[in-house]
Parts: C-alpha cells; sequence; structure tokens
C-alpha cells in the first residue's frame, strides 16, 4: 500500500521525501520492523522512539512517522525515506494501522470487556459460551491470543498495540472468524491503543481501587472515566449493577441499550442460592424469569459475578440456556484460582489477585473449606499505586493465618520499601507473618511448612511467566518453580532416609 493511502484521514503537519513510498507493515518497535515499514517513533514515557530511527532505516524502512515536538530538519534520514510530522502520534499510529489492515473490526463483531477484575476470566467465560453456540470466536487478552482452540500467541500485556491488534484482527477475518472477544484495559483507551475499532458490545465488569499512580490515572474518576471511555464505543453495554461505579452507567449512558447483571441490585441477569467450594460454585440463574441451574469449575463468588457478565453479554448473540450451562461447567482459566497438581498432595492456588478487592475475595473463598491454615504468600507490584499496599496487609493478616511477604513485580521500584509498606497494615492485626525477599525461597517456605489440611495461596503473579526486577523481565513460572521445589524436597527426604 502507498504511504498516502496508509496516511489517509491524517492530519499531517510537514513531511520530507515521497508520500508514494511502498508500506507494507507498521510499528513502533523497530526491533520487529520489516523492509518498506512505516516505524512510528513515540516519544513515551520511558523510551524515546526517536533514537532508534537509525535501527529502523538499518532495518529497511521506508516511512518514519514522528510527533509535533520533533523538527525533522534535525534528522539524518536518506533521501529516499519519507518522514512525517502529526500532532498525537499515538492516535495516528491506530488509524494508520487501521488503513493498512483495512479496518478488520468492521468485517466481525466485536466485543470490549474492560473492568478492574475479572476482565481476563470474563473474556474465557464467554468464549467458551459463544463456542457452545457454535461461532468460530477469537480471543485478544492479558495471557494470550487464541483463534477457536489455536494459541497464536502468549501475551505480556492487557492490551495490545494498536498496530498489533489491527494486525491479529485482519489475521482473524483472513480465518472466517465470527466474534472477537477483547480485553481492554485503561491504559489502552489512555493511550489510544483502540481507537478505529466498530464495538458491537462492551462488557465492565466493575471498577475498585487500582491503577492510581503518577504513569496511570491521578485518581478514581480518571480511572473510571477511561473505562467508561471504551463502553461510550459501543451501541450495547453490559454492566454490573452492584459495583458503585458501574452503576452510575445507565445514568451517564442513557443513549445506549444497556444489560445488567448482579445479586444484590434488581438486574436483567441474577443468581441466587449459590454452593461455593474449593472446587467451583453452583448457582441457580435468574434470567428473563427462568431458573436455571448452573455450575462453574473456578471457586470464588466472585466468579458468579465474571459468570454472569458473561452471560449477560452472550445472550445479545442469542445463545440458549444449554448454551450457557455447557459453557461455563468447564472453563478453567490460567493464573485465575487456579489449583496446581504435585506430588506433595497439597493444595496450591495461583492467582491474579493483586488489588484489596481480590486479595480479600481469594481469602475468604478458600477459608472456609480449609480445614488447616492459609498460607497466603504474595507482595505487590512496584511502582503503582502505594496507598493500597497496608490495606491489602491488613487483609492478609486478618484472613490469612500465616503471611509470608515476598517479591512481586517490582519493576523499578526498591522491594524493600514496597514490603514495608505492606507491613505497616501486617502490624495492625494479629496475624502471623515473615519477610522473604526471594520469591523462590518463599515459595520453599510455604511448601515446607504446609501440611496437607493446608493451603497456599500465591496471589499477584497469575498467569505472567517471568519476574520484572530493575526494568528487565526475568523468565518465571511459579508451577515450575513448585515442581522443581518439590522435587528436590522428595530428593532430599529419600536421600535421609537411604543414610
Amino acid at each position: 500500500m502507498k504511504l498516502k493511502d496508509v496516511l489517509k484521514d491524517i492530519d499531517i503537519i510537514e513531511y520530507s521525501g515521497s508520500l508514494d513510498n511502498e508500506v507494507t507493515n507498521i510499528t513502533s518497535d523497530s526491533r520487529i520492523l520489516e523492509k518498506n515499514g512505516l516505524f512510528v517513533a513515540i516519544i513515551g514515557y520511558v523510551l524515546d522512539g526517536t533514537k532508534f530511527i537509525p535501527n529502523a532505516i538499518e532495518k529497511g524502512a521506508s516511512a518514519i512517522m514522528v510527533d509535533e515536538t520533533v523538527s525533522i530538519s534535525d534528522l539524518s534520514v536518506p533521501d529516499n525515506v519519507c518522514v512525517v510530522k502529526v500532532k498525537n502520534i499515538r492516535y495516528q499510529l491506530a488509524i494508520a494501522s487501521c488503513n493498512l489492515y483495512d479496518y478488520p473490526s468492521k468485517k466481525l463483531k466485536l466485543i470490549g470487556v474492560t473492568g478492574t477484575k475479572g476482565k481476563t476470566t470474563s473474556t474465557y467465560m464467554l468464549k467458551s459460551i459463544l463456542e457452545q453456540k457454535g461461532f468460530k470466536v477469537g480471543l485478544i487478552g492479558s495471557i494470550a491470543i487464541y483463534i477457536g482452540d489455536k494459541k497464536v500467541e502468549e501475551m505480556d500485556r492487557t492490551s495490545a498495540e494498536s498496530y498489533k491488534l489491527q494486525k491479529v484482527l485482519a489475521q482473524m477475518v483472513d480465518e472466517k472468524v465470527d466474534i472477537v472477544v477483547l480485553e481492554v484495559s485503561s491504559q489502552a483507551m489512555k493511550l489510544d491503543r483502540v481507537v478505529g475499532c466498530e464495538f458491537d458490545c462492551v462488557l465492565f465488569t466493575n471498577l475498585s481501587e487500582d491503577h492510581i499512580s503518577p504513569k496511570e490515572h491521578k485518581d478514581m474518576e480518571d480511572y473510571f472515566n477511561a473505562k467508561l471511555s471504551l463502553a461510550k464505543l459501543s451501541p450495547v453495554v453490559i454492566y454490573n449493577s452492584d459495583n458503585e461505579y458501574t452503576a452510575r452507567i445507565p445514568s451517564l449512558l442513557p443513549e445506549k441499550k444497556l444489560l445488567s447483571f448482579g445479586m444484590v441490585k434488581k438486574s436483567d441477569i441474577s443468581a441466587k442460592d449459590l454452593i461455593l467450594s474449593n472446587s467451583g460454585v453452583d448457582f441457580t440463574l435468574l434470567k428473563e424469569q427462568e431458573e436455571i441451574k448452573t455450575h462453574i469449575s473456578i471457586p470464588g463468588e466472585y466468579m458468579v459475578y465474571n459468570a454472569l457478565g458473561a452471560i449477560a453479554t452472550a445472550c445479545t448473540f442469542d445463545v440458549s440456556n444449554n448454551d450457557i450451562v455447557n459453557g461455563l461447567k468447564d472453563v478453567r482459566v490460567f493464573g485465575r484460582s487456579e489449583l496446581v497438581p504435585n506430588k506433595l498432595g497439597l493444595t496450591i492456588i495461583i492467582d491474579y489477585a493483586h488489588t484489596p478487592s481480590s486479595l480479600e475475595s481469594i481469602l475468604k473463598t478458600v477459608k472456609p473449606y480449609t480445614k488447616g491454615r492459609v498460607i497466603c504468600t504474595w507482595g505487590v507490584g512496584g511502582d503503582r499505586d502505594s496507598a493500597k499496599r497496608p490495606i491489602m496487609g491488613e487483609i492478609s493478616g486478618n484472613l490469612a493465618d500465616f503471611t509470608i511477604l515476598t517479591c512481586d513485580q517490582v519493576r523499578t521500584e526498591d522491594p524493600r520499601k514496597i514490603l514495608s509498606d505492606i507491613e505497616v497494615g501486617l502490624k495492625k492485626t494479629n496475624g502471623k507473618y515473615t519477610v522473604i525477599l526471594n520469591r523462590t525461597e518463599a515459595i520453599r517456605y510455604a511448601l515446607s511448612m504446609a501440611n496437607k489440611d493446608d493451603i497456599i495461596v500465591l496471589p499477584g503473579l497469575g498467569s505472567d511467566l517471568y519476574i520484572e526486577y530493575m526494568g528487565v523481565k526475568y523468565p518465571y513460572n511459579e508451577r515450575t518453580v513448585i515442581h522443581d521445589i518439590i522435587e528436590e524436597m522428595l530428593s532430599s527426604s529419600e536421600e535421609k532416609q537411604e543414610a
């Protein structure tokens, strides 16, 4: 495609070179640029994309896009490479990506899922229900990209960059996908990653304290409005009537077709008679004056909320009760209330809980069904909302029988400072705890002290397969760590017996 066609509907401040240059790919990451690519040099929070222009040219870039702060004349660019200056470069990157891939979201049904908690689980539940109906479903989320049962790629962030998103949507069009379920973060909205997407339906799961920091959102209203901006893009909005923020949606978006779900306030989709256990939840689904016996194989009352949101969304695509029941009964999500099989026969749960409400939910879920102790091994991420740390410490101190504080995704923050902040809350309780900075050693300690009546809860990493420390992501799979430690424990036990 000619560069001028890629730049359709984009206001160009100035340019040098030819707009007739051929463009076959687009990216803001020079490492993955291919020949005849458009390199979009974003000046971000950490990296200055203009520093990577020479690398992009070396890779065969045919065009460079820069923002209004950059002087084209100051750049050392060959005459055969076109340089284009624009305003709001992230927005224009999204539009250019839509142009290059011919607006793929117009050629299939697109569902956006947003909220603080439950996005990932809801997308998997929704995908499963829709597949029971017979749709071919694509999923783009924080764990992976799927086309039907085929995993296309693993992901390390909630929402893909706009150029990646449009490329994947185009691939899904080519593979005859009917419906795409897309997980959308508030950062994705703030950074214009879904600009140009045409949504048919949006599910807003809930909103609670999270992502309040200098690099994210200044306060809860800013956070809410970022999420709400996604709902504004869709003609149909599904919302949680029991959440104080999402319950405001009818008054804020009265022109939309709205469908509510909840268990406290009157809702279009509801549930009653919950029977909770460590292996899942049985409940009665209330839908259009019908009562349907339903089971989900992931424990926790909050999982019923996720199921209700998924059900309400799926109902807009004319699914049957059997589709719903069969779609939910065997759903499992990597890193979400995930039971880890092991040779010691211990009950170990990996979960993504990283907010006060999600930590409280997972601990309240497991505590009634645990004969022994709840051993909670966790930390919180660095460079994020620090106000939640003592709150979460107090929750763990009150609900867990023993807390092991350890590192999570510390990013660029001092891990000792993070754990010290958590201790402020822990010390307000009578909860027993210890601090072990190294996560592997913390898990080892938990495994060594546990017996078969106990339950070990590992909140935080969830589906993350890395630990980020000082800007570097190191491979880290908690399941592998648990397996290897237990193998060492068993081997050591055998050696002692032989001795």
